[in-house]
């Protein structure tokens, strides 16, 4: 790598107009990712691109007229002082706080950039476009944020809500109330069974702990595999599984606690209460994010408890 304070007049703008040319481009990959689920802040973006594209144009033509028309390739990261970038295709999908505070990182850096270069140049033309530029930059979150609110209109900003939301439901909520639904119910047979087979606290909390611990192995990898996310629009499926796992295994261990209470009676009792506060939470999240009526939801949860719990009682006292 080369030290910043070497480089040329020449090498100067050949750089610049190698920065302007990515952080063009990473802006259409932002308003690209962006345009599906939010799209006003995909017109955002698609306008500051347009503005970077602006910068690199004027670099060229003041590149050519003192250079010609050969550009050397420098990179960013052929020169010290450059901050890396985690590449756009890896952010993927999008999240819209993470690609505006990339943003904003960019344009400071970039500003900084400019502001250095043009104390670095002695040709009055150069430094004057260094300057122009540096004092755009400095003003472009400025326009950033009037251009929100120009096209983020109260519409606008209700739709991309509902996209927020409804991508927090696909990524967060689904596979987390899978996880704890599994948990907090398929457990049930398996705990409540040794319990009642063996009067044992301790042998019914290791039951319940090996139970929730092979659940959610079980669990994360299953969601994990299901799809990659790329047409559902479920995110990346290694953060699904993790979110099913542990919650599944939160699920199971939550009732298997209460067994480390010496006293078998007052164990049972508690995990039953336990049980009764999970199916709750369970229907209170289905309602609240899944749109499930109360009624329906606390039905529907019931059901399926009092079932496998009555499978569980059944098995451990035969």
């Amino acid at each position: 790598m080369k030290n910043f304070n070497t480089l040329s007049e020449r090498e100067i703008l050949a750089l610049a107009i190698s920065l302007e040319e990515e952080d063009e481009r990473v802006y259409a990959d932002f308003a690209e990712g962006l345009r599906e689920n939010y799209p006003a802040s995909a017109t955002v973006f698609a306008a500051m691109r347009r503005e970077e594209s602006d910068h690199r144009r004027r670099l060229i033509d003041l590149y050519r007229q003192k250079f010609g028309e050969h550009i050397p390739l420098i990179r960013r990261q052929d020169v010290k002082g450059f901050v890396q970038r985690r590449p756009v295709w890896l952010m993927t999908p999008l999240r819209l706080d993470a690609v505006r505070n990339q943003a904003s990182a960019m344009e400071v850096e970039t500003r900084r950039f400019y502001e250095r270069a043009a104390a670095c140049t002695h040709d009055a033309s150069v430094r004057q476009l260094l300057d122009d530029l540096a004092q755009e930059e400095r003003t472009h979150e400025d326009r950033a944020q009037e251009l929100t609110e120009e096209k983020l209109r109260p519409e606008a900003r209700e739709d991309e809500e509902h996209a927020r939301r409804r991508l927090f439901v696909l990524q967060v909520v689904q596979p987390g109330l899978a996880g704890l639904m599994d948990g907090s119910v398929s457990t049930l047979a398996p705990l409540f069974a040794a319990a009642l087979a063996t009067k044992s606290s301790w042998d019914a909390f290791l039951v319940g702990l090996a139970a929730s611990a092979g659940a959610g192995i079980s669990m994360g990898f299953a969601e994990a595999l299901s799809d990659d996310g790329t047409l559902t629009g479920r995110g990346h499926p290694w953060a699904r599984g993790l979110i099913c796992g542990a919650m599944t295994a939160l699920g199971g261990v939550g009732h298997t606690v209460p067994f480390l209470i010496p006293s078998f009676r007052a164990a049972m009792i508690v995990a039953v209460a336990v049980v009764v506060l999970e199916l709750t939470v369970i229907t209170w999240i289905r309602h609240r994010y899944m749109d499930t009526p109360m009624l329906s939801a606390a039905t529907e949860v019931a059901l399926g408890g009092v079932l496998v719990f009555g499978a569980g009682v059944l098995i451990g006292s035969s």
